[in-house]
C-alpha cells in the first residue's frame, strides 16, 4: 500500500492496437445488431422437438454476448423456444452466412457434435474467391496460430505443430477476375476455409483478416465500414456461405439447405458469375 492507502497496479506490457482480437471493442463502441423475433422466425429452415435449424445472415454472431439475448443467435433461439439452454452443434463466423444447427437437448447435441468430430457429417459451402481458379484443388495443409499477424485470432498454414486440415475447392465458374466455388471440408479447424483460400493465393472476397491485409480488420474495428475499406475489400463481409449440412449418417432424415445469401448473389451476378 502507498501513502494514499492504494495498492499499486503491477506494470503491464504496453497494449499493441495492431495485434488484437478487437470484436469486443467494436461491440462496446458501436450500435449492436439486435435480432427481432420475426427475423428469427423467417430464418428457420427446419424445426422439430429436438432441433432448430436456421439460415443465419452474414452479420449475426452465434455465441451469446453481453448485449442481451437478442444480440446473438443462441440467445434469440432461447427466447424463441422458451428453453433454458440451446446447444450449438457447430458455429459459423459472424460474417459467414448459411446453415446453423442448434439442438434443444444435451443428448441430441452430444450425438451431433460427435458426428461432426468423427467426420460423419457432410458440409458444403459456397464462396467467391479473388482470382480465377481453373481446376479443382485439394488443400491438405496443417493449420496453426499465425504469430506474425497483427490479429491474434488469425490462423495460417504451418510447417510444424499444426492441426491436420483438408479442404476441397471446386470451381463452378470464373469471370472478371473472380471464381464462384463449391467448398467441402474434411476437417473443422478454426477459419479453415479462409486460411486455406489465402494459402492458395485466392482469398475469399471481402475477408477482412485473410484478404489483402489483416489490418483491414483492425481498421474496421476502429472506423467501421468506410469507402477506403470498400475499395480494398469490395464486399462488406466475407463471401462465404454454408449451403448444406447432411446428417443422415447419424439418423437425421433431413438434409438442411440454405440458398445463397442475397448480398453474395448480387455481388456474383454483377461480375458475370452464375450464382
Amino acid at each position: 500500500m502507498n501513502d494514499a492507502g492504494l495498492t499499486p497496479v503491477p506494470a503491464q506490457e504496453p497494449f499493441d492496437p495492431w495485434r488484437a482480437c478487437a470484436w469486443p471493442r467494436r461491440i462496446q463502441t458501436s450500435r449492436v445488431r439486435l435480432i427481432t423475433l420475426e427475423e428469427l422466425k423467417s430464418w428457420i429452415v427446419y424445426e422439430d422437438e429436438r432441433l432448430l435449424v436456421v439460415n443465419k445472415p452474414g452479420d449475426v454472431v452465434c455465441h451469446p454476448s453481453k448485449a442481451g439475448p437478442w444480440s446473438s443467435l443462441v440467445g434469440a433461439a432461447r427466447e424463441y423456444t422458451g428453453l433454458p439452454t440451446m446447444h450449438l452443434v457447430f458455429r459459423l463466423d459472424r460474417e459467414t452466412s448459411g446453415v446453423v444447427v442448434l439442438a434443444k437437448d444435451a443428448a441430441m447435441a452430444s450425438r451431433l457434435q460427435t458426428a461432426m468430430m468423427d467426420r460423419k457429417a457432410g458440409k458444403l459451402y459456397l464462396a467467391v474467391l479473388a482470382g480465377e481458379l481453373s481446376a479443382p484443388v485439394t488443400v491438405n495443409q496443417p493449420l496453426g496460430d499465425d504469430t506474425a499477424s497483427p490479429v491474434f485470432i488469425k490462423t495460417t498454414v504451418v510447417a510444424e505443430g499444426g492441426q491436420a486440415a483438408v479442404t476441397h475447392f471446386t470451381p463452378v465458374a470464373a469471370s472478371q477476375g473472380f471464381t464462384f466455388v463449391r467448398v467441402v471440408t474434411e476437417t473443422g479447424r478454426k477459419h479453415q476455409i479462409r486460411a486455406h483460400a489465402q494459402w492458395l493465393g485466392h482469398s475469399i472476397v471481402g475477408d477482412k483478416i485473410y484478404g489483402p491485409d489483416a489490418r483491414c480488420y483492425l481498421e474496421f474495428i476502429e472506423t467501421g465500414w468506410t469507402p477506403a475499406l470498400a475499395e480494398k475489400l469490395l464486399l462488406s463481409r466475407q463471401a462465404l456461405h454454408c449451403a448444406e449440412i447432411d446428417l443422415r449418417s447419424v439418423g437425421v432424415t433431413e438434409v438442411f439447405r440454405a440458398p445463397l445469401a442475397a448480398d453474395l448473389r448480387e455481388f456474383g451476378t454483377a461480375r458475370g458469375l452464375p450464382v
